[in-house]
Order: structure tokens, then sequence, then C-alpha cells
């Protein structure tokens, strides 16, 4: 059975103004766990603090690219002091992405360094890693395919894969056994072909049968996000939470 977490960076207006206060609301609603996209400016003592305080499990960190290149022996001691397991590749910026080569290289020696410290490296996907292509395949396959699994895995991005226009539970299937943490998350389309982040079950992703999938293949996190909230983002995650026990109730094996 899969545990339930949110990435943090779909309230990330809220812990600007109260990191403490926002992590023991996301407890209240029923997250078993968190997902960090930054630490606003607190030291590892005091996220560990407030984990223990809230029974929050820290799940991994949404690190930046030019963190994992250029500081990853500092991000390796603070995430090890707050007991995360797993370092996170977010996002490649549109003006690097003519460098996936170089990239792909980077990716095995921040994974070396990784996995020689006792954590995981894993990549999150957005649709770009599959519109573009890499010698003829998605440059999403290009990557697992040219970086090994004990050096990398796979944090699936359900969402963006289904926007892309690619079979999200067929990804699940071909890796199978190499994703530990997945995001699920909705989208509604605008006029223009754009995505919108929406709460769960209000937009047109199959987030049921990407769940189901999910938790059949053994995936440890199951992740809540919302990119952006059109109203209180806090409202958005419970809003979500109640799909999520809706899909439990009807036999969904989420640990809520």
């Amino acid at each position: 059975m899969a545990n339930l977490g949110l990435q943090l960076y779909t309230v990330r207006d809220h812990l600007e103004k109260d990191f403490e206060g926002t992590l023991r609301k996301v407890a209240e609603l029923g997250y078993k766990g968190v997902e960090f996209a930054g630490y606003y400016g607190r030291t590892p003592g005091q996220v560990s603090e407030i984990l223990k305080e809230t029974g929050l499990t820290v799940i991994g960190a949404h690190t930046s690219y030019d963190r994992l290149r250029n500081a990853l022996e500092e991000e390796i001691a603070f995430n090890k002091a707050i007991g995360n397991r797993y370092l996170i590749f977010p996002f490649l910026a549109e003006d690097e992405r003519d460098r996936w080569p170089e990239v792909i290289e980077d990716l095995k020696a921040i994974g070396k360094r990784c996995t020689a410290a006792g954590l995981g490296l894993l990549y999150h996907n957005h649709e770009f890693e599959l519109t573009e292509t890499l010698d003829g395949q998605p440059v999403l396959d290009a990557i697992y395919e040219r970086v090994a699994p004990e050096l990398l895995q796979v944090e699936l991005d359900s969402c963006w894969v289904t926007y892309a226009g690619f079979d999200p539970l067929a990804y699940i299937a071909k890796y199978s056994g190499r994703i530990p943490l997945l995001h699920l998350k909705d989208i509604v389309k605008k006029e223009d072909g754009s995505a919108e982040t929406v709460e769960l079950g209000r937009g047109i992703v199959d987030i049921k049968a990407i769940a189901d999938a999910a938790a059949a293949d053994g995936v440890q996190w199951i992740i809540v996000e919302q990119d952006y909230c059109a109203g209180d983002s806090l409202d958005s995650i419970a809003v979500s939470m109640e799909w999520i026990k809706g899909y439990v109730q009807e036999g969904g094996k989420i640990n809520v």
C-alpha cells in the first residue's frame, strides 16, 4: 500500500508566511509525508523539530540543478540531517535543453556521489522530456537508458506524461521497480491548449487508474501536487484530500 504525501511547492505562498504553521495544517489534513522544495531559511534542526512535532515523514527534496552541480555536499549533509533519503532533480530550464548529453553525464556523476552518501537521486519530469527527443527517442527514455538504475531512479509526474500525449500507465509498467515516488495531479486544458492544474478529480487526468497502477507496482509514496492554485492553496489540498479519501473508501490502496 502506498503512502500519501504532498509536494510543498503547492503551498509555497503559505510557507513563506508561516513555515511551521503550514506544516501543521498539512498534517492535520491527513497527509503522511512531505516533499520539500526549499526550507525557507530553516536549519536542519528546525526542520527536524517540526517534522517530529507533526509526525510528518520527509519523502524527498526537489533540489535545483545548480545546487546539485555546485553545492551537492551541502545538500547531502542537510538532507541526511533531517532524515531525507531522496534528492530529486526537479526541472531543467529551457535555455539548457540543447545540452542533454551533458545533463545526462552530470546525472551520472551526481548519482554516484549521492549513492556513496547513502542517498538516492531521482529525476522529476515535465512534458518537455517526452515531446523533445534525443537520438530518436523521448529524452526521458534516453535519460533512464543511459543512467543506470542504481544511480538514478524515477519520480514520475503522471499528469505531465498525460499532457504530453503519452500513457502514464505504460510508463509505470515500463519503469516498474524503479519508481519509488509518483506525482499525482490533475489538469484542465485551456482554450489555447495549455494546462491549468486543478484539484484532484476536477480535471481530465485518469488519476484513479494511475493511483491503482502505482499502488499495484509498489510505489512507496503517491505525492499530491498542484503547481498553481486558482484559490487558496490550503483549500486546494483539502479538496484533493477529499478525493483521496473517497478513492480509499472505494478500495484504493493508499494509506491515509
